[in-house]
């Protein structure tokens, strides 16, 4: 199963009875699963299942979801505000008894704020209900498409990965290679400083001394660092051949790759050597910026 990306973007759009609808998806990424629904008043309804099924699907990743719902095709319905015009009448019909005026007209008692109103037919619950199922459906439809960005890009990411897994390797197999880290040259130079400081006095302890170099070519010896290396790297082209999100575990070997090679300039003592631990500290970087975008 190729390798999933945390970012994507993706549309969909349709309608139901009178509403129009249309989702916006946009996710990037994020430690777990964060669904951050962006709804119309009143669609409170389709929040529960557009959550679950959007888990279903993803695993990681920050999803920025808006809905937009509009009516379409409606013809307005004129209706007066009886109880407002029965008041209003009521207080003209005082007023006429006080003040010596002309009768209201009709167009200006209907012109009065409250008296008509212009509303859009009722719905019925089956409609609505209609229109919620749609627009689930189309929440469905269009996390498809998130998703499959989302495979799209990880395809690519996946490529980069391997690409940097096989220098991480290559790099390892120089540093295998590498004269400087041979017994017989971590000896020679040990055999050189010792030589060195007894010369510069006879003070030290040949012994001691003796001692010393065993334990400085033992710390000196990068068998494990190596082994580890090529270990972590076999891990890592494993889990990305795997199914499921495995963005995690990938990070947590780019971890452990990046201390593998910290550990090896640490102890080389050769400047080959040093250089191969420097270049593969910059390529496990690399490797780690990319898996912090995988699902």
């Amino acid at each position: 199963m190729a390798l999933s990306s945390m970012t994507g973007f993706a549309r969909s759009h349709g309608v139901s009875g009178t509403y129009a609808w249309a989702w916006e998806l946009k996710s990037v990424n994020a430690k777990g699963l964060d669904v951050r629904l962006r709804l119309p008043p009143g669609w409170d309804a389709v929040d529960a299942p557009i959550r679950s099924r959007a888990a279903e699907v993803l695993a990681r990743g920050t999803v920025y979801a808006n809905l937009a719902v509009t009516r379409e095709g409606l013809t307005p319905a004129v209706r007066v505000n009886e109880p407002v015009l029965e008041a209003l009448l009521s207080t003209i019909s005082g007023l006429g008894k006080r003040i010596d005026a002309a009768p209201p007209t009709l167009d200006g008692i209907l012109a009065l704020k409250g008296v008509v109103e212009v509303v859009d037919q009722a719905e019925s619950e089956d409609e609505r209900r209609a229109a919620e199922a749609a627009v689930v459906a189309g929440f469905t439809q269009a996390l498809s498409g998130l998703a499959d960005m989302r495979r799209a890009e990880g395809a690519a990411l996946e490529r980069v990965l391997a690409q940097r897994l096989g220098e991480i390797a290559a790099l390892t197999a120089r540093a295998e290679a590498t004269p400087g880290r041979r017994p017989e040259a971590i000896k020679t130079r040990l055999a050189e400083q010792v030589a060195t400081l007894l010369a510069a006095s006879e003070r030290f302890d040949p012994d001691r001394l003796h001692q010393e170099a065993i334990l400085l070519a033992a710390k000196a010896d990068i068998r494990e660092e190596l082994d580890r290396l090529a270990s972590h790297v076999a891990q890592a082209r494993k889990l990305m051949s795997q199914d499921g999100a495995v963005g995690r575990r990938l990070d947590f070997l780019a971890q452990e790759l990046n201390r593998e090679a910290n550990t090896l300039c640490a102890k080389s003592s050769d400047v080959e050597l040093t250089n191969i631990g420097l270049e593969l500290k910059s390529i496990v970087e690399q490797f780690r910026e990319q898996v912090q975008n995988l699902e």
